[in-house]
């Protein structure tokens, strides 16, 4: 499907429509997908040729990394993460999405989205929607994961607002050293602070990403940040 305009035309169009109706950018984007015939600006981001660069990170990955794909809300992070396991799974691994955010059926949709047929990856996929996900409960549902699975979080800051969970730097240690123990990749969605919107950068970097809590980010072997549908990726020094 062909838009109207290019893609950072139509981001500027919702950015004036997010300050003229006071309303979040966010919801804004949304309403310019749906005049271009899109469901979400996810959906239409993932439409976009610069999504397929996503997929160039999986031969980069090892087991036990613990990887960061970061972004503003309706730059395409969910659908990255699932493009990723989609990749992961073609080659025979196991992948998991675990996500605090979306239903199931939601989740089914956003991988169509990016032409995935849950159905052909049968006995490979798994999705939890659990609101009891945090570190503890991500290791006891890996606990008999085969070595090479990838899991990917959605996302990182909700591990940190449950009162009766650790501190969030201490989840984020505890599944480092869970996924180098048993050789998975785990992979976390992140949010990504609003004043990058401001800095006129391309993309975000590591000091944007939104800690509600302090968090040493050099934990991350990898990053990877979202923007406008387009990624740019990073490993660690």
């Amino acid at each position: 499907m062909n838009l109207s305009a290019p893609i950072h035309q139509l981001k500027r169009k919702a950015r004036l429509m997010s300050r003229a109706e006071r309303i979040p950018l966010h919801a804004a984007l949304d309403r310019i997908a749906i005049e271009e015939g899109y469901r979400s600006w996810s959906l239409l981001s993932a439409k976009q040729p610069g999504m397929t660069s996503i997929r160039a990170l999986w031969p980069l990955l090892v087991p036990g990394d613990l990887v960061l794909i970061a972004g503003r809300p309706g730059q395409g992070k969910t659908l990255a993460g699932l493009a990723l396991l989609a990749e992961a799974m073609r080659v025979g691994h196991r992948g998991v999405f675990l996500t605090l955010e979306y239903a199931l059926a939601d989740v089914f949709s956003r991988l169509q989205a990016i032409n995935i047929e849950p159905g052909e990856f049968a006995g490979l996929f798994d999705c939890d929607c659990s609101d009891a996900i945090s570190a503890d409960y991500i290791v006891a549902r890996l606990a008999e994961a085969p070595r090479g699975t990838v899991a990917v979080i959605d996302y990182l800051q909700l591990l940190d607002q449950r009162r009766d969970t650790p501190e969030l730097a201490l989840q984020v240690r505890a599944l480092k050293a869970f996924a180098r123990e048993r050789g998975l990749i785990l992979v976390f969605l992140s949010q990504v602070d609003r004043s990058y919107e401001g800095a006129g950068k391309p993309f975000p970097e590591i000091a944007d990403v939104r800690l509600p809590n302090p968090l040493d980010l050099s934990l991350f072997d990898k990053t990877c940040f979202v923007n406008r549908g387009e990624t740019r990726f990073r490993a660690a020094a």
